[in-house]
């Protein structure tokens, strides 16, 4: 079922029209990889939803013996999530939404919201409605919580088509850092300390016995 942003887009795309531009937010991946044409970007936040590594992945991050761990969003009254939204206009709606359909949306389980996004910079005025993709727990491949240390041992073994776990975490956190310092994100800061805190643990125990 499409929601009322995806219907327009496709009946004015029928239509020959395509004039409403449309926003996505991403929260993941997509905040330094969209690999879709877009006119626009903008950094901010949706409120309501907390970002959570609670997703695995057997394609992008993982394999299927061993599947990493990627974000979704878990709908929390007092929390926010930051990302960014793009704005695609005329064409690049369509191969937007046909790109992100088979990245997000192909072994199912994700669901499709509009959400009201707060651009970061002071003078939007209002809102944006833009339309996110969330994993839920009816996805085949979704994990649920675990602590921070269980996630960042499992991102430390596992990687995918698309590169290891760890870079997926450790660019997920200077995205924070970098265009977001004032937000404090615990549960991905917990996760990529725990994380550097195992990697010298596992260096020793990989390192040659030398003969004396």
């Amino acid at each position: 079922m499409k929601l009322p942003a995806e219907r327009q887009a496709q009946e004015e795309e029928d239509a020959g029209e395509q004039k409403t531009p449309l926003w996505i937010f991403g929260y993941g991946s997509l905040v330094w990889r969209p690999d879709f044409e877009f006119s626009s970007r903008k950094v901010g936040f949706i409120r309501g939803y907390s970002r959570r590594f609670w997703q695995g992945d057997t394609f992008h991050r993982g394999n299927d013996k061993m599947p990493g761990r990627v974000v979704t969003l878990q709908e929390d009254y007092d929390a926010c999530t930051w990302g960014v939204a793009y704005e695609v206009r005329g064409e690049q709606i369509a191969a937007s939404l046909q790109y992100l359909n088979m990245r997000e949306a192909v072994l199912g389980g994700y669901d499709t919201k509009l959400v009201k996004f707060h651009p970061q910079d002071k003078e939007a005025d209002e809102p944006i409605l833009a339309l996110v993709y969330i994993a839920t727990p009816q996805n085949p491949t979704y994990l649920g919580p675990a602590s921070e240390e269980d996630i960042a041992a499992q991102i430390i073994v596992s990687s995918g088509r698309s590169g290891h776990n760890i870079e997926y975490l450790l660019r997920l956190a200077d995205f924070m850092r970098y265009f977001c310092p004032q937000v404090e994100d615990e549960h991905l800061f917990s996760i990529e300390e725990a994380l550097v805190s195992i990697l010298p643990c596992l260096c020793q125990a990989e390192e040659p016995l030398v003969e004396v």
